[in-house]
């Protein structure tokens, strides 16, 4: 029996330790939290009541009986603050005295575990102050908000203390750029000829032609024109080395180099952590450690040799940082490879060669810039030592052939090409976790959840369009001036924060009534707050009621606010005179002819929006011929079985009605399918009941066959051993009991009522 008992949060965190530890501990993981918070109090101090997570009765058991027997226990949770928090759950979940060992370490390494041993403290109270406070106030801010723009935003799902600002910011950046004017002018570029060599030469900008008459008339002022060297500037330079990744640093280069969402970045950095593979992934610290740089000097050294090595150190710019005392670097440089998958082995690479080049030498580079006659300028530039570019980087040659002044040059072509303004770039989420850390909304725990959150919500959407072709007009000279068309294109979106419809409605509805809520500047100080209160500098009760006290009173004005659906007026019905608008619903946008019932007594008619339009785009014409459409329900006709077939429309999309079927139809056009394509689809849906017992079915799903009983969310999985053409209807029943009876999570809820005997539970 171990004398040791260590209690980490994951398993496979737990499995890489017990390796480097030995026989006398005995490593064991609460897998995450294991209580939640169900309740706050704001009567009472805002005094939280936990209770043990259900799925985790198990784990808690298994945890007891360890910690009966071990004479020593060591609480080894993460050095952030929802580790420290981890900790403190299992001092009052286990019955652990105060002074219970608390170790951290930035790497599971055998040295670091042993340093760690060696210097246990415990658990730092104000740091779980900390971390109760950015719960409470995400709980308190989540129910309340959410509640109220469920209640007044069409489509709306809820509402976060930290999504909200991000939202704000890819909204704001979406109006920016359909606001922006895109003025056009003309790039003049050459392909010029010295003996056998060629090399090109941009027009300098402010001598680039703004109108295509312009453009023309240059190049055939500069038709049969000889140009000459009027001077040759050469220079040496340097390429400075990156900085060590932190955790925002490496959610945007592994989005930026490797495509990863900021999830599958996290992801894979916790496995590359837990399996001891690179130092703690959720940190704001620049630092590396005196060991670390030592023995990534001597690989340089050993491998590229003594000219390569150049040492730095980091200092941490991060007023707030406060997660880790050490950047994101491998355990062991000389391990080349690491990972058991693909998006763990590139990351790895990254996090690797990254390291390598902080401690590499500058590359250094010979710049040339040739100036033409005619305001034409030519440069090169080449690589005179590749440093940190060895590694990591891009290294590319552009060399220029010997070129003197009062040399005369030909041209072989010169091209007038028209460009646009670009409007400002779209949020990627590495773009957005960048603007995110600028603005100190977040920290590196959160960034991650906040990119996931405000796209499960259907807020945002990464974008899928390679973008639509634009003609772009081209003046080329050679032996005379000829003009062509081509095209490239624009507005691409591909892998780019889009906002959806609904989004851009709740950022409107959040900045019209709870301001504060998606100021950046009013987000960022809260976080400062929370630094303050890990640091002991403010108290958790405090900082909770100066804010909740403003916000609460703006969540019960907020009441009396009209629903909010961003109502797009089109104009006006010739046949009816009655008003024609563009609005957001539930399901998104659509059409409406006529006011609301309850302002004029009159149900209006409604229609979807054309394919492709939004409610921002979609003009009086295109409105007029959707409200011409047919009204749904569209009753088709007849099956072949005499079954009425009707064509609807409800909160889940376009439908079918068949019999006692209601047959989704993603893909098709409820105001134009036939009935022929109906009647498919029904006999789809037919030929997949492998069984029908009356209220109970058993029915051959898109994921395989599954139990249908009564009424709604009431379906479980065929159990594989089972065969489901085969089932009887005392079988099925038994599924779906089997399903009712098993362990579900538990939502969180908030309490707002003082309760005297929950409070007496209530953990502080």
């Amino acid at each position: 029996m171990s004398k040791n008992l260590v209690i980490v949060e994951s398993p496979a965190k737990a499995k890489t330790i017990e390796k480097y530890l030995g026989k006398d501990f005995q490593v064991l993981s609460s897998v995450g939290h294991i209580r939640k918070d169900t309740k706050v109090d704001v009567d009472n101090d805002f005094a939280v009541t936990y209770e043990i997570d259900p799925d985790h009765e198990k784990i808690v058991k298994e945890l007891k009986k360890a910690a009966k027997s071990a004479s020593t226990i060591w609480l080894a949770t993460d050095e952030d603050r929802e580790g420290e928090s981890i900790s403190w759950h299992l001092l009052e979940v286990l019955k652990l005295p105060q002074a219970t060992n608390r170790i951290t370490f930035h790497e599971i390494t055998e040295p670091a575990l042993k340093d760690a041993i060696a210097h246990p403290r415990t658990v730092d109270m104000n740091m779980v102050s900390s971390q109760q406070a950015r719960q409470t106030l995400d709980m308190l801010v989540g129910y309340d908000l959410s509640g109220v723009v469920r209640r007044k935003v069409p489509g709306a799902i809820s509402a976060g203390r930290v999504q909200s600002p991000a939202l704000r910011l890819i909204v704001e950046r979406e109006r920016e750029i359909d606001n922006f004017n895109s003025k056009s002018g003309f790039k003049i570029t050459g392909t010029f000829k010295k003996g056998r060599s060629s090399f090109q030469a941009n027009l300098e900008k402010s001598s680039e032609p703004k109108t295509e008459a312009d453009a023309k008339k240059f190049l055939e002022k500069l038709s049969g024109q000889e140009f000459t060297v009027n001077s040759v500037e050469k220079s040496e330079g340097t390429k400075s080395g990156p900085t060590p990744f932190t955790t925002a640093a490496l959610q945007i280069e592994a989005n930026s180099k490797l495509g990863f969402s900021a999830r599958t970045t996290m992801s894979a950095a916790q496995s590359l952590y837990q399996a001891g593979h690179i130092t703690y992934h959720r940190t704001d610290s620049l630092n590396l450690s005196k060991q670390a740089i030592g023995q990534i000097a001597h690989y340089i050294e050993e491998n590229f040799g003594k000219n390569y090595l150049h040492i730095r150190t980091f200092k941490t710019k991060s007023a707030g940082a406060q997660e880790a005392h050490e950047a994101i670097r491998p355990t062991n440089i000389a391990k080349e490879t690491a990972g058991k998958t693909e998006y763990e082995r590139k990351l790895y690479n990254l996090i690797r060669t990254r390291t390598l080049a902080t401690q590499m030498e500058n590359a250094k580079v010979a710049k040339t810039t040739v100036n033409l006659s005619h305001n034409f300028i030519a440069k090169g530039e080449i690589i005179i030592f590749d440093g940190f570019l060895r590694v990591y980087g891009k290294s590319k040659d552009l060399e220029l052939p010997e070129l003197a002044k009062g040399d005369t040059v030909k041209y072989t072509e010169i091209i007038a090409h028209q460009t646009f303004a670009k409007p400002p770039a779209r949020y990627t989420e590495g773009s957005l976790v960048k603007k995110l850390e600028e603005l100190g909304i977040g920290r590196p725990s959160t960034y991650a959840s906040i990119m996931s959150a405000i796209q499960a919500r259907g807020y945002v959407e990464k974008g899928e369009s390679e973008g639509y072709p634009r003609d772009i007009i081209e003046y080329v000279l050679t032996d005379s001036v000829s003009k062509q068309t081509v095209q490239e294109k624009t507005g691409a979106t591909k892998g780019k924060l889009v906002p959806t419809p609904v989004g851009e409605l709740v950022s409107d509805f959040l900045s019209r009534n709870f301001d504060q809520i998606v100021d950046y500047d009013f987000t960022a100080n809260i976080e400062e707050d929370l630094d303050k209160i890990a640091e002991n500098k403010l108290e958790r009760v405090k900082m909770l009621k100066d804010f909740y006290g403003p916000f609460s009173k703006t969540v019960k004005a907020s009441e009396k606010t009209e629903r909010f659906n961003g109502a797009n007026s089109l104009g006006i019905d010739p046949k009816t005179g009655k008003n024609i608008y563009a609005k957001i619903g539930r399901n998104g946008g659509f059409i409406q002819l006529g006011e609301n019932e309850k302002e004029s007594g009159e149900k209006p008619r409604f229609a979807p929006l054309p394919k492709g339009e939004t409610v921002k785009t979609v003009t009086l014409e295109q409105a007029l011929k959707q409200l011409a459409l047919p009204e749904l329900p569209r009753n088709l006709g007849k099956a072949k079985d005499g079954t009425e077939i009707i064509a609807a429309s409800g909160p889940f999309g376009p439908y079918l009605k068949a019999g006692g079927f209601n047959i989704q139809m993603k893909g098709y056009d409820p105001y134009r399918i036939t009935l022929e394509t109906a009647e498919e689809l029904y006999n789809a849906k037919k030929a997949s009941i492998l069984a029908d017992f009356g209220d109970i079915q058993v029915i051959n799903g898109a994921y395989g066959p599954y139990v249908k009983g009564p009424g709604r969310r009431n379906f479980a999985k065929v159990p594989k051993e089972k065969d489901p053409k085969k089932l009887t209807k005392t079988e099925c029943m038994k599924i779906l009991e089997e399903k009712k009876s098993a362990p579900r999570r538990r939502p969180h809820s908030v309490n707002r009522k003082k309760s005297a005997k929950k409070s007496a539970k209530a953990k502080k």
